[in-house]
């Protein structure tokens, strides 16, 4: 398992829309999962009302979570695909309610721009985008209007890949990079997410984990989305909602290859494990020579 550049842990800042941050770095951050759907393989219809929303997305905040990432429709494999306007229906209440709030960051995770622009201007800071910028073409310049952030993640779906699981990666991140520069997205407001189970399977999945620190060769911090996901649930054989222990052992082996954060169901369980993960890297990072 290759070891990431020690830069990855020094501190820097993730420019979000509204003029606020995130510091990255040192230590680990964690962004909450809120699916308001009926469909999501773990959460589903647990949160559809938008009150039990918010006060699941506050309980988060409560536990540690730095943001919280907002989603109208599943993209578990199989799911029915949902329209715009109910996909806004769904997330609107929720982001308009916690918008309100001076002491919650807030994610969409959406691809549609229309969905995009509404819910930067009720209040979101952030959009994570499950296909990097490449589905809609309006997704780009809509968040650079904002000077909002972008999670670009990376994606199998309805395409060839490169034999190399990794320089699939680096050719589909490089177009999404490209889309982004050039609608004026500057690289202190991208994420990357390479896409633990996006048309991968067990064994890629593991890959992945195992050559993570190789995509820090792109120079910009990266999201980690394991949690709860099916090859979790093969290693453990315990059904989605029991996957967070799993969880926690992938976040811990992520953050120890460079992750900087972590999108999680169980808030609780992976700030502890990434607490000690980020003891273990600062005093890794003491012992070196010259350091300090």
């Amino acid at each position: 398992m290759q070891l990431p550049p020690d830069s990855v842990f020094v501190p820097k800042v993730l420019r979000l829309g509204r003029d606020r941050s995130i510091g990255l770095g040192p230590t680990a951050r964690l962004m909450g999962i809120l699916n308001v759907t009926p469909d999501s393989f773990s959460d589903g219809g647990q949160h559809s009302d938008a009150s039990a929303a918010v006060d699941a997305a506050l309980a988060m905040i409560g536990e540690g979570a730095d943001i919280i990432d907002i989603g109208g429709e599943s993209t578990r494999p199989g799911a029915d695909p949902v329209s715009a306007l109910e996909e806004q229906r769904r997330v609107m209440p929720v982001i308009e309610a916690l918008g309100e709030r001076d002491d919650v960051l807030i994610s969409v995770d959406t691809w549609r721009a229309d969905t995009a622009r509404i819910a930067l201007a009720a209040g979101a800071h952030l959009i994570n985008d499950v296909w990097g910028l490449q589905r809609d073409p309006e997704m780009a310049r809509i968040v650079a209007d904002a000077g909002a952030a972008v999670a670009i993640m990376h994606t199998g779906r309805e395409r060839e890949r490169l034999p190399d699981l990794v320089e699939d990666q680096l050719r589909w991140f490089a177009a999404s990079l490209e889309i982004a520069r050039k609608a004026g997205i500057s690289d202190d407001r991208i994420l990357l997410d390479p896409g633990f189970g996006f048309a991968k399977d067990a064994d890629d999945n593991l890959e992945l984990m195992a050559r993570f620190a190789e995509l820090h060769i792109l120079g910009l911090p990266l999201l980690a989305g394991t949690s709860r996901k099916r090859f979790i649930g093969g290693l453990t054989g315990r059904e989605a909602a029991g996957r967070d222990v799993g969880t926690v052992a992938t976040s811990v082996a992520l953050r120890l290859a460079g992750a900087a954060m972590f999108r999680v169901h169980n808030v609780g369980f992976n700030k502890d494990g990434l607490a000690v993960a980020d003891a273990m890297v600062q005093s890794s990072r003491e012992k070196e020579p010259g350091h300090g």
